[in-house]
This record gives C-alpha cells, structure tokens and sequence, in this order.
C-alpha cells in the first residue's frame, strides 16, 4: 500500500527549559539557569522555524508544560514515558492516519524552512536529517504508523544512533530522503559553531551574544 504524500505533520520533541533539567553540559562555563535560558531560546527558534513550513498541523510533544515562549499554531501532547525510542514512536502515534509525519528535536537553533522543502510530497517513504553528534536532529515518515517498528530498540544518544536508526529505515525497504548534516547544541564549542550559523533575529544567538557580554 502506497503511503499518503502531502503537508505533513509536523513534530517537536522536548523538555520544558528548568534550570537543572536541559542543557546540563552547558554547565560550565554557564550556570544552569543560563543553560535553560539558552535551550529555551533554541526551541523557540526552532517552533518560529516549523510555523514557516507548509504543514497539515502542528504539535509540540512535551516534557513538562508549555510556557509564554509557546507561539500560536501548535498543538501540544505529553511525551509518553520510557527512553527517547519510546518516545519518539509514542509521538508519532499522534499522527495515525493524518498522512506524512517530520519529527525535529530543540537542539538545532540554525534550522530553516527552506531544509525542509518538499518534505511529504517529494515521493520519498522517510526523511533523515543526520547530526554531526552521530545522532540524527529530523526523522520523517510517510506512513507514521510504521514508527514503532522503526525506531523501538535504536540506541539512543551514542555515535552510532543515527547510521542505526537510517539503516532500519533502509532494511525496512524505504526510500529515504537525506537531510543537511547539522549540529545540536550540547557544549560550549557547539553553542559558539550554531550561533554563527542561526538565521537573523534568532533568539538562540541574541541570548547567547547577551550572555557573552554579562561575562566580560
């Protein structure tokens, strides 16, 4: 059966910016208030990102509860419990049945509408956005009904996640799409390299320009 192509869903994974709870790597040089202030900034970036591209709907799948930094244009479910394949499939299940499905996390501030061209209705059967990291910061489905095939029981956060993850994808027999390699913020060094690559009026490198200048 042919999976349905059009405007996909699409999905943001997160967790609620607590001091304490992102960005812990962050910490030093920055204070864990400081990290969640810039992980709250990247995801900001990145949901501004999403309500550029044409999409059927829009959700946020949440770790905690959305805050004012939450624009208008998304949906938002609670992430299912268990590890990050858990609930990566758990949030694809919201979508059965809508057609295609693009799942991003919040670590890549730098993300830009025009990556996602064509995303569901280009003819492919799944989208692979790799990370620099060895993970993967986009995964996209025709038919994301497959998901918990296809992602349950992948090793999350090592260096081999995501050549793991696209070779479940090819041995399943999809046609996949690759998307640009990016960088997620996790250390200093990857906050320094994104922030120079974020589009202009990007929230992510203002508060990490601001922060910079509190330090001198």
């Amino acid at each position: 059966m042919t999976a349905a192509t059009g405007r996909p869903t699409l999905l943001v994974i997160a967790k609620l910016p607590l001091p304490g709870r992102v960005k812990t790597r962050l910490t030093p040089p920055y204070t864990p208030r400081e990290a969640a202030a810039l992980a709250e900034a990247s995801l900001s970036d990145t949901l501004a990102a999403l309500l550029h591209v044409p999409a059927r709907r829009r959700v946020l799948v949440l770790d905690g509860v959305p805050g004012t930094w939450l624009p208008r244009g998304f949906d938002v479910v609670p992430q299912v419990p268990g590890g990050l394949d858990e609930r990566i499939a758990g949030a694809f299940a919201v979508c059965d049945n809508e057609g295609p499905a693009l799942l991003v996390g919040m670590d890549t501030p730098q993300l830009t509408e025009d990556l996602l061209t064509g995303i569901g209705q280009d003819g492919h059967d799944a989208w692979f956005g790799p990370a620099a990291d060895g993970g993967f910061w986009a995964l996209g489905l025709a038919d994301p009904a497959r998901a918990g095939s296809l992602v349950r029981g992948v090793p999350m956060s090592t260096d081999r996640t995501g050549a793991i993850q696209r070779r479940r994808l090819v041995d399943a027999g999809l046609s996949v799409r690759d998307l640009p390699l990016l960088r997620d913020v996790d250390s200093t060094a990857d906050a320094s390299a994104v922030a120079g690559l974020c589009p202009p009026g990007s929230r992510f490198a203002a508060m990490l320009a601001s922060l910079a200048e509190v330090a001198r």
